[in-house]
């Protein structure tokens, strides 16, 4: 079966549920959810968001249903699947993940409230008129991974405070915050007197290259920008080729990655459900809903992969942490 075929089944799928024939029927509200990559309604950011929804009376499968549609990074696909939650009637679209599930959902109707949760700039994206006065049908959080360059290389030069040669794996030109990240990470090596070696990526099948490219420019620790596509392959090339590393979301951290510094998605989606889709679904208006970013951050050190890699966390570091993994 393709890909595509299993994804329409599975949002289809909803049509033999008893409640999703209630939501046709127009007795309870229908909200869509947008996102890249495969099919993951049970993933901890969903359920998140379901919590934050609980929280102001809608509850899947009694007060309220989803629609769900997974696909491709890539504005065609997420077009098509925007426009069929459309055809079901979504009271809210709710594009996650990547800019291409939320663009999508802004060219498919300027009628539906549209709720983003992404990392990138809304105002420079041309999502929103501004933070405080989105405009138009669509509000939401967005992290700001720029600003947390510093951070996150501060973080990780105190953790191997020896090593002066630091990689930044980067996506290519095209990538659309491109000369942000480069900019801002060479900004921040600059500042703490390190020197920045920069691969280009395009897609994970560059991941090996870039990394062979890391050994022989004798890179000694390695931190890592956001990409539209999947950097998991990234966590195991870093422990293969010994190289610590910094990445951009908790969830590299719990499978294996050596340390994570990025805002507390679950309480964002938490707060995604209540204070957006929720207040949406009760009346308010998406222009009248100020955008925001998250203001919880967490930094995660894996210490089963500190010990694999031979690295002697400073206590420092495990007194600051929000989760030391073993």
């Amino acid at each position: 079966m393709r890909r595509r075929d299993f994804i329409t089944i599975l949002g289809g799928a909803a049509a033999i549920w008893p409640w999703a024939a209630r939501a046709q029927q127009g007795t309870v509200p229908v909200i869509g959810i947008l996102a890249r990559g495969l099919p993951e309604p049970r993933a901890p950011r969903l359920d998140a968001l379901r919590a934050g929804l609980a929280e102001v009376g809608y509850r899947e499968g009694e007060t309220l249903a989803i629609e769900y549609r997974w696909g491709e990074a890539n504005f065609r696909e997420m077009r098509v699947l925007a426009d069929d939650l459309i055809k079901h009637r979504a009271a809210v679209i709710v594009a996650i993940g990547a800019l291409a599930p939320i663009a999508a959902a802004k060219a498919a109707s300027s009628d539906v409230p549209v709720v983003f949760f992404y990392a990138g700039d809304p105002v420079a994206d041309g999502l929103v008129a501004s933070l405080n006065r989105p405009g138009g049908n669509l509000t939401g959080m967005a992290i700001a991974n720029n600003d947390l360059a510093g951070k996150r290389l501060d973080l990780l030069h105190k953790m191997v405070p020896q090593a002066m040669t630091i990689g930044f794996l980067s996506g290519t030109p095209n990538y659309i915050s491109y000369e942000e990240q480069t900019s801002t990470m060479r900004a921040a090596a600059e500042a703490l007197g390190l020197r920045l070696d920069i691969v280009e990526c395009g897609s994970e099948l560059d991941f090996e290259a870039a990394f062979s490219t890391f050994d022989e420019h004798h890179v000694e620790a390695l931190i890592l920008g956001t990409f539209p596509f999947n950097l998991d392959r990234a966590v195991a090339l870093a422990a293969r080729h010994r190289i610590p590393a910094m990445f951009p979301s908790r969830a590299l951290a719990e499978i294996g990655g050596l340390m994570s510094y990025d805002a507390d998605g679950l309480a964002g989606y938490r707060q995604l459900g209540a204070r957006y889709v929720g207040a949406i679904l009760k009346g308010a208006k998406p222009a009248n809903l100020p955008a925001q970013r998250p203001n919880k951050f967490d930094f995660v050190i894996n210490l089963a992969t500190a010990k694999a890699l031979g690295v002697t966390v400073p206590p420092s570091l495990l007194a600051i942490a929000d989760e030391v993994s073993e």
